[in-house]
């Protein structure tokens, strides 16, 4: 699979594969495989954060590479994480996950639903204060998770509101890269909460973001990333109706060809589609 430096020293496979639904919405042995195909099929870029799979995640992960770490890009994000209640909640979750996949094929025709509020499972996760001290007990907990001694990214997780302390976390960042436990430092956000960190962009080695075909000031955000760095999230959630999930994959990789396009693939057939895609 064609690989692109996002940041020097830092090879990246153009399609990545995101972690949310490890140990959450996709069973443990699911994953594992998935995992494993991916980089079989030349995936080495992997998106993870501290809550997913209500924070057993990055453990599955890091068991699946433990003696391939040098030849995988592994991320990580803090700011958000998996309460005292979701460890209560681990043994219900095979029977959530029958539950959820009854839903969905009942849904499948039909629109996705509109936001009405917190789900279930967002009374599961607390946000963290977005402070250096934070910020490094999050890096211990994913290294020692990942059984690593480094990240490759290192990320700010979606933070609600501005960062106030940007010269605080940006301090701390260089640090973390002078002592070799991460390799860049990054912002993951969400398009509508762009305005709010927009004006400290620099501050950061790279940035992560959602941008579906289809969805507002698309062509706008095309213009101004192309060329950039860039990493890419949920590309299928939302934008256009007209376009198949093929079809927005591609569009991304023209519209920002300097990017990791992120996807969250856990059957055979899907990654095996998607890998061809890329090339």
């Amino acid at each position: 699979m064609r690989t692109i430096e996002l940041v020097e020293g830092i090879q990246s496979s153009v399609l990545g594969l995101g972690c949310a639904p490890v140990l959450g919405s996709i069973d443990s042995k699911t994953c594992g495989r998935a995992l494993s195909l991916a980089f079989e099929h030349g995936i080495t870029h992997y998106d993870l954060a501290r809550s997913y799979g209500f924070g057993d995640a990055e453990k599955l992960v890091g068991r699946v590479f433990k003696n391939n770490r040098d030849k995988i890009v592994l991320t990580s994000k803090f700011g958000i994480k998996a309460d005292w209640k979701a460890s209560l909640l681990r043994p219900m979750k095979p029977i959530v996950r029958i539950l959820r996949g009854s839903e969905k094929k009942h849904d499948a025709h039909l629109p996705p639903k509109q936001g009405t509020g917190k789900s279930a499972s967002d009374l599961l996760f607390r946000r963290v204060e977005i402070n250096s001290m934070e910020m490094y007990k999050s890096l211990e907990e994913s290294l020692k998770a990942l059984k690593t001694d480094y990240l490759d990214y290192f990320m700010v997780h979606e933070p609600l509101k501005s960062i106030t302390n940007i010269d605080e976390i940006s301090e701390m960042a260089m640090r973390l890269k002078a002592s070799g436990k991460i390799r860049a430092f990054g912002l993951a956000y969400m398009q509508s909460q762009k305005h709010l960190h927009e004006s400290y962009f620099d501050r950061f080695d790279i940035l992560q973001f959602n941008s579906p075909p289809g969805v507002t000031a698309y062509r706008k955000l095309a213009e101004e990333r192309w060329g950039e760095p860039n990493i890419i999230f949920s590309p299928l959630r939302g934008g256009t109706w007209d376009m198949s999930p093929a079809e927005k994959i591609e569009k991304l990789i023209r519209d920002f060809p300097e990017s990791v396009i992120l996807c969250s693939m856990f059957s055979e057939s899907h990654l095996k589609e998607n890998v061809k895609l890329v090339g």
